[in-house]
């Protein structure tokens, strides 16, 4: 059931009308060539010999439009397609079919461009320099994005109010702990006033106190600066405390985009105009048993289906991964490995001994 809301428009925190901070995604699909790993006893030599390649549809003609102000929580099992949609939002993958466009860009076209009006913090990959204080990974990228030192220290107040950085900002980022990483890291990809903002389970491994913090921070990016939000997450408390909008996605195809009561109403043997029921349980009416485990943490947190099976497919294909000081990096570890891809970033990256791998000026 597709339900089509108005977004806040008005909200725009002093933001320019227009294309800031509006995403839009039109029979938006993904189609990835994998090997086919024959039976039999040498069938890994036959392999080698001659290669077979399948086309799995990892994402099947999704739409939806997310206006100025939003925050939209982005659902569905592992498997689902909402990674591989996410990568196309950010300009890591190119579609194979259908229209994209961020900010008014289309982000596999215009990658440095992209980069540099969205922000990202996604699951392990920090941008912080792990050998540097985390305050002198903020005027890194202060610096690489043309921000100002009076402005930059204007936005590290307005974090440290909320989020507290000023405890831990003088430590090495290795020896953060998680809960104080990800809050620099959410510093990081704001630093340079991005009209959007990817989220990729931001309180995973949180205390409740510290959980309690990045979510009022989240609010306040959205209703006070008029940030556009797309949150990935396994947390249904994080969903019903932030987001107003839910969009479900599952085999790839959009199956839900619509408000938190409407889906606890169609999936809810409560009644009530209100739908009263357990999120949870909700998701796995919605999704059935074991794709709602996924989706709610409780089967692992390893990939599964098309997208596991295309597991470095971008890698063979001449992919992009461009990150500008957001965190927007190749999101598989072979992303980037073979066939010669490229990948231009600011933030340190999982795999460069705590060193940028390629600053854009």
């Amino acid at each position: 059931m597709n339900i089509n809301r108005p977004g806040r428009s008005g909200a725009l925190g002093g933001r320019a009308a227009g294309h800031a901070g509006g995403i839009t995604a039109e029979n938006l699909t993904k189609v990835f060539h994998v090997s086919a790993r024959r039976p039999g006893r040498f069938s890994a030599v036959r392999s080698l010999i001659s290669l077979q390649r399948v086309a799995r549809t990892a994402v099947d003609g999704v739409s939806f439009q997310i206006q100025p102000g939003e925050l939209v929580a982005f659902l569905g099992p592992n498997g689902a397609g909402k990674s591989t949609t996410i990568k196309m939002l950010t300009g890591i993958l190119t579609p194979s079919s259908g229209r994209v466009e961020v900010n008014g860009l289309v982000p596999h076209r215009e990658r440095i461009a992209n980069a540099r009006r969205v922000g990202a913090v996604f699951g392990q990959r920090s941008q912080l320099w792990w050998d540097l204080p985390a305050r002198d990974s903020l005027s890194v990228l202060a610096d690489i994005h043309g921000v100002g030192p009076e402005l930059f220290r204007e936005r590290v107040a307005a974090f440290d109010r909320i989020l507290e950085l000023s405890a831990f900002w003088d430590t090495r980022a290795r020896q953060l702990s998680l809960g104080q990483r990800v809050r620099c890291d959410l510093a990081a990809a704001l630093i340079h006033d991005p009209a959007v903002l990817y989220l990729d389970e931001p309180t995973i491994g949180m205390d409740v106190v510290v959980k309690e913090q990045v979510r009022e921070f989240l609010r306040d990016q959205v209703e006070n600066r008029g940030r556009t939000v797309v949150l990935t997450t396994h947390d249904m408390t994080e969903v019903e405390r932030l987001a107003e909008r839910v969009i479900l996605i599952n085999h790839g195809r959009i199956v839900y985009d619509g408000d938190l009561n409407t889906l606890r109403r169609n999936h809810s043997d409560t009644d009530g105009p209100d739908g009263n029921a357990d999120l949870e349980d909700v998701m796995r009416r919605a999704f059935g048993r074991q794709a709602a485990s996924e989706l709610l943490g409780e089967g692992g947190e390893a990939a599964s289906g098309v997208e596991a099976a295309a597991g470095g497919e971008a890698a063979s294909s001449g992919d992009v991964g461009v990150s500008a000081g957001s965190g927007v990096e190749a999101a598989s570890s072979t992303d980037a490995v073979s066939g010669g891809d490229v990948e231009a970033g600011v933030g340190p990256g999982a795999k460069t001994g705590g060193r940028p791998k390629a600053a854009i000026s």
